[in-house]
């Protein structure tokens, strides 16, 4: 009876901690999508470990941009794309410009994730009911009309605590998913050791995919919605040193999970000399390696990774737009249901013409670089401008930190031109 007890008062503390978790969670949401499993999986088959260390950078800054984004909220009572249009020069522009990037490329990814998602479930139905194999297209774009009916249904809910909860149950359900299969097939430590040793693999599509890995972990959409979800929880300038907490954790999570994503990649397919082009390579391949278990729990983490990463693709776009108007989001406004009924028809693309979701979702990962110069050229003004000096004095560690986030991103889009070119 103790050993009962003593079990269900772990549980209990285990959930606490889970549910405790603040905004970082929509930062998980944002980055470990299906976009960023693709990313890892294609990059873990093919390269090995060697891009580890692109994954920790990211991660690095991503956690620092986090932090600076929350803590102007909480002094400041500012979000984002507001404070860009009333304190810099050209700040209605460079506004307008990082909407119409950031919604562009989440709304591609957004296909990606549907048509991974709807790819996934079918090929769990086709163990099942072999007899499906012949309607494929037909079940898949079943699939994806009632998931995205499901999620737009679940969004006109309108509460920050709704979405947030839901997120936490499929993030969680993604990382165990993930890390009870690295103990089934995991990298060469040597190999580990040497993805920290930067290095571009010199082979045709290793630009792309280190511009794709950029911009599914440094997700410059993660970063700008951050202060409307500081807010959606009712943290105040009494919250300061939770929020940095929350920062952390989310970007130690982001590194922790995608890398255990790349590693279980690399120990199944790479040493196998197997490479991923379909949605089934994905998870087909891992079965006779390491068995059915592992399989069945590979289409859980994916699935889980592709549905908390719709709830946020979707927010995205009326969040940047309320953001940029008043400051305030209003998830109950008919703007927001607008926005996002659009959003969910755009997803519909991909299983309707039945592309390669694939291709797509590693390319939008591409396109997300190119708008990260400016959200981190803005950050670096706004917290250094006099009136901001006035009230907070920001680190010297910090302004390095956002200094390197900002060449480290001008590189990457620059990298992620020339992939584009020769893709």
């Amino acid at each position: 009876m103790e050993r009962i007890a003593s079990s269900k008062s772990f549980f209990k503390k285990l959930l606490a901690v889970i549910l405790a978790f603040g905004p970082g969670i929509f930062a998980i949401g944002y980055t470990i999508g299906t976009g960023s499993v693709t990313s890892m999986i294609v990059a873990g088959s093919t390269y090995g470990m060697q891009l580890l260390w692109v994954l920790l950078l990211s991660c690095f800054f991503s956690g620092i941009l986090m932090y600076v984004y929350g803590n102007y909220a909480l002094l400041t009572g500012e979000t984002a794309l507001y404070a860009f249009k009333k304190h810099l020069k050209y700040g209605k522009v460079i506004a307008i410009l990082i909407i119409i990037g950031i919604s562009f490329g989440q709304w591609n990814s957004l296909m990606g994730i549907l048509g991974i998602s709807s790819n996934i479930i079918f090929e769990i139905i086709h163990i099942y009911f072999p007899v499906v194999g012949d309607y494929q297209y037909e079940v898949v774009l079943t699939i994806a009309l009632v998931v995205i009916a499901i999620m737009y249904g679940l969004l006109m809910v309108g509460k920050y605590t709704f979405f947030e909860k839901i997120l936490v149950v499929f993030v969680t359900i993604m990382a165990f998913s993930f890390l009870i299969s690295l103990f089934m097939v995991y990298p060469l430590p040597i190999d580990v050791a040497k993805g920290l040793v930067p290095s571009i693999p010199k082979v045709e599509g290793g630009k792309m995919m280190v511009a794709a890995f950029v911009g599914t972990t440094m997700a410059a959409a993660t970063f700008l919605s951050r202060p409307l979800f500081v807010q959606g929880k009712g943290w105040t300038i009494k919250n300061l040193k939770q929020q940095k907490k929350d920062a952390i954790i989310a970007a130690c999570l982001v590194f922790f999970i995608s890398a255990t994503i790349m590693a279980v990649a690399c120990g199944a397919l790479f040493y196998q000399g197997q490479s991923v082009t379909k949605v089934l390579d994905m998870v087909g391949v891992l079965e006779p390696v390491a068995g059915k278990f592992a399989l069945t729990l590979f289409f859980f983490g994916t699935l889980s990774a592709g549905l908390s990463s719709i709830f946020p693709c979707v927010l995205i776009a009326p969040i940047l737009v309320a953001d940029y108007q008043s400051g305030k989001l209003d998830t109950t406004s008919r703007q927001f249901k607008i926005i996002t009924l659009f959003a969910c028809l755009f997803a519909l693309i991909v299983p309707i013409f039945g592309a390669n979701p694939i291709e797509m979702q590693i390319l939008s990962q591409v396109f997300n670089v190119f708008v990260l110069p400016l959200v981190i050229i803005g950050i670096i003004l706004l917290i250094n401008n006099k009136k901001m000096k006035s009230k907070h004095k920001t680190s010297s560690f910090i302004n390095l930190s956002l200094f390197c986030a900002l060449f480290f991103s001008c590189i990457i889009s620059y990298n992620g031109i020339l992939a584009l070119i020769n893709f």
